[in-house]
């Protein structure tokens, strides 16, 4: 039964969920198709700005920072004072640290191994123990990354030893990102300077990617000449391809939603057709009794648009509940939606009510322009 206080308001509309509610599985099937177009947009585009976020704030730091070794041209294999000076000069605002790193044999409890030795001027920026501790003013003891700790059979207040030394583990360090500059996770880390003669790396970091470029750009062009004395290495070749990656993506999952939607809106216009025909008769009453074309046309767009605002509105409610889902899995918190993501759900919805309002055209203008005295007759 119609709700009088909408009757009273908007009538046509009123008039438009009665026709629609005669045909209830017809109705609900148009409306699923929405759904399901709606749904293919704007999850699919959610699921692609939530990787697009994950991959940012894993390797965050990652794209802030830049790397400088030793050159083909240059006499040095290792940086001394005078070198790291040189590079802080031109640095900016950005943090410098030192990183040495060479191999050696490492005894457990359990194997011997060569393994990586890695030592940087502050650990606390890199790595981050899973169990033990690395003290503020570290001088004594060795930190295990979480590989070899697992192949030695280690864990804190162990001994092992390294190139022959017996240290003591006061860590074992929790497995890094593959993005991360400073990787120990096969390694065994020990406190500055107690690798090496020099540095063998200094990274820099920025507090922004743009900035970080800014200071590679920087160093280029002050430190090397024609020559390649210094390697400068930064992220945004790797972020330019990665934004192009999730560009082609972004485009295949719309097209996908796309062709969702378009076979939604066939099914619209399907329904909207066969309406138009069942209902002749009643059509011709409504001409007959002072109905006028323009009044035909819009009741027809109301059934269209109802059918459209429904099914977009159930989509957006589905891919919102599994957008939250990917949120849960890839970023750790299920409400932690990005405004790219949010605009998919709009693009979701407007893609639907647009779709079904363009399929209810042609058969509101074909139920508007029915001859009266021929539906009566039919």
């Amino acid at each position: 039964m119609i709700d009088s206080s909408l009757a009273r308001l908007f009538p046509l509309a009123a008039f438009a969920r009665n026709n629609l509610s005669r045909a209830r599985a017809r109705t609900v099937l148009a409306m699923a198709g929405i759904t399901i177009g709606v749904v293919a947009i704007a999850s699919l585009g959610m699921f692609g700005a939530t990787l697009e976020q994950s991959f940012l704030n894993t390797a965050d730091d990652a794209i802030r920072t830049v790397g400088v070794s030793p050159g083909e041209d240059a006499d040095f294999r290792e940086f001394d004072r005078d070198h790291v000076a040189q590079i802080e000069r031109y640095a900016g605002n950005g943090a410098v640290y030192t990183v040495s790193r060479s191999r050696a044999r490492v005894t457990g409890l359990q194997t011997t191994t060569r393994a990586s030795l890695v030592s940087v001027s502050e650990p606390a920026a890199f790595v981050t123990p899973a169990s033990g501790q690395i003290p503020e003013n570290w001088r004594s003891g060795v930190a295990v990354g979480s590989q070899l700790a697992e192949r030695l059979g280690v864990e804190p207040g162990d001994s092992i030893q390294v190139d022959g030394e017996n240290r003591r583990v006061i860590a074992v360090l929790k497995e890094q990102s593959r993005s991360s500059w400073v990787r120990v996770d096969d390694g065994v880390l020990l406190p500055d300077g107690e690798v090496g003669n020099g540095a063998t790396q200094v990274l820099i970091r920025a507090e922004s990617p743009q900035a970080a470029f800014q200071i590679s750009d920087r160093l280029e062009r002050n430190l090397n000449d024609r020559r390649s004395y210094y390697s400068v290495f930064d992220a945004e070749s790797s972020l330019e391809r990665f934004n192009q990656q999730m560009s082609l993506i972004r485009t295949f999952l719309l097209a996908v939603g796309g062709v969702s939607l378009l076979v939604a809106s066939v099914s619209i216009l399907n329904v909207m057709l066969m309406s138009t025909i069942e209902r002749k008769a009643e059509i011709g009453v409504l001409r007959a009794v002072g109905y006028h074309r323009t009044d035909i046309l819009r009741l027809m767009l109301y059934e269209a648009a109802l059918l459209g605002v429904v099914g977009s509105v159930v989509g957006v409610v589905i891919s919102i509940g599994l957008g939250m889902l990917m949120n849960a899995e890839l970023l750790s918190d299920p409400l932690a939606f990005t405004t790219e993501a949010l605009r998919f759900t709009v693009l979701g919805f407007l893609f639907g009510t647009g779709a079904s309002f363009l399929s209810g055209l042609y058969p509101a203008w074909k139920a508007a322009n029915a001859p009266p005295v021929e539906a009566l007759r039919d």
